[in-house]
């Protein structure tokens, strides 16, 4: 045997002792060899591996150990929407989901999969003939960042899978050349209390909660660093030409397992909605018990075949929703209440709190919402009060515990505490707010929605950023972004010539933004994401919803209250010059077309999908529907034009049949297209 076939047999027979040990150890929680012994394998593996570079492979488990660090991380499209779920703190909220689940399937009992839902970071991971090559974060649902290097570093995550593995992922059929699992990247209690610690000894400030410092790292852009904070990650889904591959989600489930990836051992099937109740309550009471922070429980409809039938909306899938807990409490002192200024100017008071553990995060403010509120809670400077945080949501005062002697009361400014301007509430409604169009504070908040991710997606555009340019006068509207030069960006603090020249870069890029996207940038009262696509697909343009008045009431979705503030919003003078000025600095107003497009067929008619359609995933059937100027809904009506039936449909087919809607079959639908 040659000296360099022997090197190769032992560099193949360390990397596979390696891994192995790896899912013993990160997986399993039962290693078989002591920490040294696994180090002793892996500086010897690493030292072949440098005596023999060619040998070298992506998949090698020295890879996890950092490469150099990256100048920033590139934007990816998810092939199939990484879609939120609805949330609910409510049984009877609960009862309706499953009510809705069975009635659309036509469906008397409905099996489901409890999960725990863990606080942590979503990712999408792409696995090319068994090898990972793309990590994706959830990023706006849309599209994400690709953090593949710092998902590398994560020991539980396998960087290869070999055929018997694949085998028990798809349950013996056949392998893809290509499929995602997806899941969520956290951290756990013990990692974040050591990472906190050596930050408090070295003079940093700590991190809030482990899902903070979860999705820091993995925005770090040096993966050794990423490497050193023992991240984890707990696959749930797996995706093959868009679709789940198996029939069972639980199914899906023992494939993950057995496959050698992590997933979480306490999820259940459930037969009855009443085990889905218990499975909700038992964890509620033991959650305290892991060493990882949950907020609630999944419950997903375990017959992934019903999925495409029982469809999304614009936001989440039908078939599952998650149900949080209620929200963590504890007693504290108001120490002072001051007053934020948002984007619409409405003035929130805000109380100052001693600094408080609330279920392992670190609240020292918590919102009072308006006077109304105060005078109902009867809260004062001073006072002992209760407060609670749920989720995101910014904690918030629930009542006085004990007054204080000497509490001093809170009153609204009469002036703006930012600019100086008039407060003004209008009849009939509790928000004060400052008329000054040109407060900086409105500016900083108009500033930061107009780049966010969700609006004109203006990457590192951040806080301290929009402080400097509204505070030297650089920018006085959102146009003005339009018109800052690389090195006015450059003279700024923390900023440089290379991060000068990539926001100059994304504030370019940002002219191509949808006309959705826009619209909401625009921040026009009561219009949030869905309202903007609904403006947009029907108006097509800015300047046909600015000019529009009657016709606003017509758009779907769209009531009296939001069609006067959208009025209202283009009816202002200043609004039309902010307006002027994006026009010309190139921002589109128009919606975009696929370039491929010709004729819009299937212009105003709506469409409803039931059952599968061979060769195409729902999103796919909708995205070519909608491109042809259809619409595509979740249940049949009157104003349903075609009902598209696929593979076992469900209940929307009788329900066509009932009133008379048109159905057509697949290759119906192709021709329609044409």
């Amino acid at each position: 045997m040659s000296v360099a076939t022997s090197v190769e047999k032992e560099i193949e027979k360390l990397r596979d002792e390696i891994r192995y040990h790896e899912h013993r150890y990160y997986v399993l929680n039962d290693p078989e060899i002591s920490d040294f012994e696994f180090d002793k394998l892996m500086r010897r593996l690493q030292e072949l591996e440098r005596q023999r570079p060619e040998l070298m492979t992506p998949d090698s488990p020295t890879q996890r150990v950092g490469g150099q660090p990256a100048e920033e991380f590139p934007k990816v499209r998810h092939a199939v929407p990484m879609l939120s779920l609805d949330n609910t703190y409510s049984v009877e909220e609960l009862e309706d989901f499953d009510r809705r689940v069975r009635e659309l399937s036509g469906r008397s009992k409905v099996e489901y999969v409890g999960e725990l839902k863990l606080d942590g970071l979503s990712m999408a991971l792409t696995y090319e003939y068994g090898v990972l090559t793309h990590s994706v974060t959830r990023g706006d649902g849309t599209q994400g960042e690709d953090v593949t290097a710092n998902v590398k570093t994560i020991r539980s995550v396998p960087l290869r899978l070999e055929a018997k593995k694949l085998d028990a992922l798809f349950g013996g059929r056949a392998h893809p050349k290509r499929f995602e699992v997806r899941g969520e990247v956290i951290m756990s209690r013990a990692a974040f209390e050591q990472l906190n610690a050596q930050r408090e000894a070295a003079g940093e400030p700590k991190f809030a909660n482990p899902r903070n410092s979860a999705a820091g790292t993995m925005r770090l852009l040096d993966p050794k660093l990423v490497a050193e904070r023992r991240l984890d990650m707990y696959l749930y889904q797996v995706l093959v030409n868009g679709g789940a591959p198996l029939p069972e989600h639980w199914q899906v489930f023992e494939g993950l397992a057995k496959a050698g990836f992590k997933v979480n051992p306490h999820r259940r099937l459930c037969r009855s909605f009443d085990e889905v109740l218990g499975f909700i309550q038992e964890w509620e009471a033991k959650r305290d018990s892991l060493d990882y922070e949950i907020d609630g429980i999944v419950v997903k409809v375990n017959d992934t075949r019903l999925w495409d039938e029982l469809g999304r909306t614009a936001k989440s899938p039908r078939w599952a929703i998650a149900f949080k807990y209620p929200a963590r409490q504890a007693t504290t002192v108001v120490k002072d209440i001051r007053v934020q200024v948002g984007r619409t100017g409405t003035l929130t008071p805000v109380a100052d709190l001693e600094p408080v553990d609330v279920g392992g995060v670190t609240v020292s403010h918590a919102t009072l919402h308006n006077m109304d509120e105060i005078e109902r809670l009867g809260v004062k400077i001073g006072d002992s009060v209760l407060i609670q945080r749920a989720g995101e949501v910014i904690p918030q005062v629930v009542k006085v515990v004990e007054p204080a002697p000497d509490g001093r009361e809170f009153h609204i400014p009469k002036k703006c505490p930012v600019c100086g301007g008039e407060v003004f509430r209008a009849e009939g409604e509790v928000a004060y707010r400052c008329v000054n169009a040109a407060c900086p504070a409105k500016l900083k908040e108009s500033l930061l929605h107009f780049s966010r991710r969700r609006a004109m997606n203006i990457d590192g555009l951040g806080e301290a950023l929009v402080d400097q340019l509204v505070d030297k006068g650089m920018v006085r509207d959102v146009a003005d972004l339009y018109s800052l030069t690389r090195d006015q960006l450059a003279n700024l603090e923390r900023m440089g010539d290379k991060s000068a020249s990539n926001l100059r870069e994304e504030i370019e890029n940002s002219k191509q933004a949808d006309l959705t996207r826009v619209i909401f940038a625009l921040g026009i009262p009561f219009v949030g994401e869905r309202t903007a696509q609904l403006l947009a697909e029907h108006f097509g343009s800015l300047d046909k919803l600015a000019s529009a008045r009657q016709e606003l009431e017509e758009v779907f979705e769209v009531g009296p209250k939001v069609s006067e503030s959208i009025a209202r919003f283009f009816r202002e003078k200043r609004n039309q010059e902010v307006l002027a000025k994006l026009r010309e600095a190139g921002v589109r107003f128009e919606r975009k077309k696929a370039a491929s497009r010709g004729p819009r067929p299937l212009e105003g008619k709506q469409f409803v999908l039931t059952g599968t359609l061979p060769n195409y995933s729902r999103d796919e059937v909708q995205r070519m529907i909608e491109e042809a100027g259809g619409r595509v809904t979740g249940s049949v009506s009157k104003k349903t034009d075609y009902v598209v039936v696929g593979r076992e449909p469900g209940s929307k087919l009788e329900k066509a049949r009932s009133l008379g809607v048109k159905t057509i079959n697949g290759d119906e639908l192709l021709k329609l297209l044409k």
